[in-house]
């Protein structure tokens, strides 16, 4: 019986390696040929002179390129799809981006309350929760507010009807996370909440459950991919339930 050591797996990967760039791809490829136990034999594609030579004579349109036991495998997205790790099809629905936010939320309002009271589990905490989740997803629209809009118009009732809304929508629930969260000036923390809350809850409601529509939320700005739905329907529901919190907890 042989007791050679078996023969360390091998893999080729051409990228793009210039002066003033570096294919992020061609990185993360060469990364994870490593990380699945491969040794890389690196091939550095110096000037877009040589990329192009390259793509012409293999008949690729990108780089990086991967080979394993002569075979080509192909790019990143392909190379991810090799090892049983495909990427999600372009525009696919999903709700990681209000899960992030709800759990960054969560993690600050939890620090905040163990740094103020020295216990994370705290009624401010709740509240806290509530007002970061509000403050981070206007932020989020207001990276582009013409965006958020074009995709806000599609669903709410009242920017159907009153164009600047859309626009005004944002910083309306910006001012209500952020006053909230201070417990400034609930004479007009609460009434916007309880006014954009209520809207938006009657909207998502007759837009998904009404209609049957299958549209995507505008909730996390208009790139976002979640789909308008129960959680949307929730984030409205809480607005409403926060400025009914703040009502009776300290206003009567």
């Amino acid at each position: 019986m042989s007791n050679a050591a078996p023969s360390a797996k091998t893999a080729k990967i051409y990228r793009m390696v210039m002066d003033k760039h570096v294919c992020p791809y061609g990185i993360k490829s060469k990364w994870l040929l490593e990380r699945n136990g491969y040794q890389v034999e690196d091939h550095h594609l110096t000037t877009r002179e040589q990329t192009d030579a390259y793509k012409r004579e293999n008949n690729v349109e990108t780089t990086p390129q991967t080979f394993i036991d002569g075979q080509r495998i192909g790019g990143y997205t392909d190379l991810r799809a090799f090892f049983g790790k495909p990427l999600p099809p372009e525009g696919r629905t999903s709700y990681k981006p209000v899960l992030a936010v709800f759990g960054i939320a969560a993690a600050l309002a939890l620090a905040v309350s163990y740094s103020a009271f020295g216990n994370a589990f705290t009624v401010r905490t709740g509240e806290w929760f509530l007002a970061f989740s509000m403050a981070i997803l206007a932020m989020l629209k207001l990276q582009d507010v013409e965006k958020f809009s074009s995709m806000f118009v599609g669903y709410d009732l009242l920017a159907r009807r009153f164009v600047p809304y859309s626009y005004l929508y944002p910083f309306l629930e910006a001012l209500a996370g952020v006053l909230m969260a201070s417990h400034a000036a609930m004479w007009l923390s609460i009434p916007v909440s309880l006014f954009i809350g209520t809207i938006g809850a009657a909207s998502v409601f007759y837009a998904v459950y009404v209609q049957k529509r299958d549209i995507k939320c505008a909730c996390v700005g208009g790139s976002g991919n979640v789909p308008l739905g129960f959680v949307s329907l929730t984030e409205n529901l809480a607005m409403i339930a926060m400025a009914i919190w703040m009502i009776v907890r300290y206003v009567i």
